[in-house]
């Protein structure tokens, strides 16, 4: 892992910390300056000590990789077991049993189904177990300056990261998580940590590093976005033959009547009902296309991570779950 400055003589790779060739140390570039007057002016950061915090960061080539290659956009066959498997059951089996009162609790105070929160943290971070070894703000400050794509919306984490940082007194090159900076058990990048967080055990703290702040961050963030208890969340279609890509074209977002889908051909193989408002999807199954009727509860769950495959791990894992635990029960 190389620093920025010898990544920067070394490769003549030119980012937004660029050094002179006669400088003794990194003097940081427009955008990475005018970050730092920003955070000094609107959060009152000590401009030294930022600008030393920033020379200090070490540019992570492996991230930009893996942002140009998620694993979400594998096709579903290939996604799937990945995420949904034994490993995944069993662990959420275990998962559930222990923490059990502190599920009930969070799916009574926020109405959001707790097998929803189980899924959602078994798919992160395998019920809290890989939780990143990437330092955050390594992470944060590569793709807020080396990733000219998002730069402007990992600039934004970058800063939530900073106050974040601030606010727990944490030093800022001492946190780890993914290499897109998320954090914790249930893998919150900064803006949603500081937003969405909450101090479920009531030790004055909201620490998603600890499971109980995890359980009731997840279900408070699925409430905020708009989970509806006891809603379906995916309905399988039969599409064959229809006028699809416009409906395809559409969007994630619900945004047709079921009765109008039927109109035009997109027949629910469950029971839903017609003035239930929806979104056509698809995903590649090993057998060929398959389609669906995404409806809110999908939607919310794209809100955590907006990639349909990621939804649908977290809704048939959730259901699997569900389902076994149900079996389990005398």
């Amino acid at each position: 892992m190389r620093s920025l400055i010898h990544l920067i003589r070394s490769a003549g790779i030119v980012l937004m910390l660029m050094v002179p060739p006669a400088a003794h140390a990194a003097e940081l570039g427009a955008d990475a300056q005018a970050f730092v007057q920003e955070m000094a002016d609107r959060h009152g950061f000590a401009r030294g000590a930022l600008e030393r915090t920033l020379r200090e960061t070490k540019f992570l080539s492996s991230i930009i990789r893996a942002m140009d290659a998620p694993s979400t956009a594998l096709p579903w066959h290939e996604f799937r077991p990945r995420h949904v498997n034994d490993a995944r059951f069993e662990g959420g089996l275990r998962f559930w049993e222990e923490h059990a009162a502190l599920l009930e609790r969070a799916a009574a105070e926020y109405r959001v189904a707790p097998e929803i929160i189980v899924a959602t943290i078994g798919i992160e971070t395998l019920y809290g177990r890989n939780t990143g070894r990437v330092n955050v703000l390594d992470a944060l400050v590569t793709l807020a300056f080396g990733y000219p794509r998002r730069a402007a919306f990992f600039r934004g984490e970058l800063e939530q990261f900073l106050l974040l940082a601030r606010e727990n007194g944490w030093p800022p090159n001492s946190v780890r998580g993914s290499f897109a900076g998320a954090i914790g058990v249930p893998q919150f990048l900064p803006s949603s940590y500081r937003k969405y967080a909450v101090d479920f055990d009531g030790d004055g703290r909201r620490d998603l590093r600890g499971v109980a702040d995890a359980i009731g961050s997840v279900a408070n963030y699925y409430r905020e976005f708009g989970w509806r208890m006891g809603e379906p969340v995916v309905i399988p279609a039969d599409a064959a033959g229809s006028e699809l890509d416009p409906l395809l074209a559409a969007g994630i977002a619900p945004h047709l009547a079921v009765g109008e889908f039927r109109k035009r051909g997109v027949l629910p193989l469950d029971p839903v009902a017609d003035d239930a408002l929806a979104a056509l999807i698809v995903v590649e199954a090993d057998t060929g296309p398959r389609h669906f009727l995404a409806l809110n509860n999908f939607y919310v769950i794209t809100r955590y991570n907006r990639s349909i495959n990621y939804a649908m791990a977290v809704h048939e894992l959730a259901a699997m779950l569900r389902q076994l635990r149900g079996r389990a029960k005398p």
